[in-house]
């Protein structure tokens, strides 16, 4: 997928309007994160220093078109200036007269965010009208919001139409990291598969298994493969209408000579609560009344082994409720496993596991952690995402 870049596009004296997913966590009206802010700064940094009038929007929340004090974007503009080391000005509004005077003033390297741009129905419907008003502030956009980019939105898609588009740094490295463990993965490659539920990862399997060596699957969707194998699941969340795609799953890695590895043992508790009664049972012999909620110590071992011999390793889904620190080990102990294979390509699709691995304090010692959550899940889907297919080609 071979994009325009910011690298060879000149800047100079130009007004651009970059797209930013600055959907940041918020305590108390600060943001208690800022990860998203940080991995957008070498494209707003390359901006100022090559003498752009830089403009950034983004979403916040759901305010479905309507404004919402909640939702404005003040605190962020103040975060975003603290992590630059230079004021950010806010303009109340994406669209406008305040936008337009508050672009009009903008010196070359100074910064400017406007309103949340979901303040605006024509946002979320791509609005033409909507998407040339926003296209009017400037002389080019950027696209560095990876996260948004399965959205055919006005700021995402439909500016597109009225400015020369490229993708900034954030966008270029997301798209060359995903696709290299896709096109060109150094092997043996390996996918790791988490989280609650099969039917989030169907189209994902579906693309991957012609192209992985091994498939490992934890989380609450192993249930759905034990059931395929005939054994009980207690009171695990189960997906019955998924059930004959687990058999199909387990037929083609045959097939295919894809190596499977399903969880030999799990710990399962009476309640999903923090401080639930638990234990560790056999995989296949789950008693009625309890559910499972982490890979037990025998999997996880195991699971660590057949890592540590793969070259690439794709990740996408947490080993059990790693919100609840009774639950945690099997998802720590993945993460610990990829942050120390240092000779292997370590990458993080987005999401929960992003989040995890953030929990962990591990994001730098992998190879890549995705910024988008949906995004990375249709990328590995083979899907083509809106934002990325209308910027320019190279």
């Amino acid at each position: 997928m071979q994009k325009q870049t910011l690298q060879n596009t000149d800047v100079h004296g130009k007004r651009v309007i970059v797209r930013v997913d600055f959907n940041v966590p918020m305590s108390n009206g600060k943001i208690s994160d800022d990860n998203r802010i940080r991995a957008a700064l070498p494209t707003i940094q390359h901006l100022r220093d090559n003498g752009a009038r830089v403009i950034l929007c983004s979403h916040f929340g759901r305010p479905n078109g309507i404004v919402e004090e909640t939702s404005r974007l003040g605190p962020i503009a103040e975060g975003l200036g603290k992590v630059l080391g230079t004021p950010v000005i806010y303009a109340q509004e994406c669209i406008g007269p305040i936008a337009n005077s508050a672009v009009a003033a903008l010196s070359p390297g100074e910064v400017l965010l406007l309103e949340n741009v979901r303040f605006h129905p024509g946002e979320e419907q791509n609005e033409p009208a909507f998407a040339k008003a926003l296209a009017s502030l400037a002389d080019l956009y950027v696209n560095d919001a990876f996260g948004t980019a399965h959205r055919a939105h006005a700021s995402t898609a439909g500016i597109t139409n009225y400015l020369p588009a490229v993708s900034g740094f954030l966008m270029q490295r997301e798209l060359e990291m995903l696709s290299s463990v896709l096109d060109n993965p150094r092997r043996p490659l390996a996918a790791v598969m988490g989280g609650a539920k099969v039917s989030d990862k169907i189209a994902v399997l579906e693309n991957l298994l012609g192209k992985i060596d091994k498939l490992i699957i934890g989380g609450g969707m192993v249930a759905t493969f034990i059931k395929a194998m005939g054994a009980p699941v207690g009171d695990s969340l189960l997906e019955v209408e998924r059930v004959s795609f687990a058999q199909e799953v387990i037929t083609r890695c045959t097939h295919w000579t894809v190596e499977l590895v399903l969880p030999q043992d799990v710990v399962v508790a009476r309640d999903f609560s923090p401080d639930a009664p638990s234990q560790v049972v056999n995989a296949m012999e789950i008693p009625d009344g309890w559910r499972i909620m982490d890979i037990g110590p025998e999997s996880a071992a195991s699971f660590i082994e057949e890592l540590e011999t793969c070259k690439s390793v794709l990740w996408n889904g947490p080993m059990g409720v790693f919100e609840f620190p009774a639950f945690s080990h099997g998802t720590r102990l993945i993460g610990q496993t990829l942050a120390a294979m240092t000779d292997a390509v370590t990458i993080v699709g987005g999401g929960s596991t992003a989040e995890a691995v953030a929990d962990l304090g591990l994001v730098d010692k992998m190879t890549h952690v995705s910024t988008g959550g949906g995004a990375s899940l249709e990328f590995f889907e083979g899907k083509e995402l809106p934002g990325i297919a209308a910027l320019m080609d190279k």
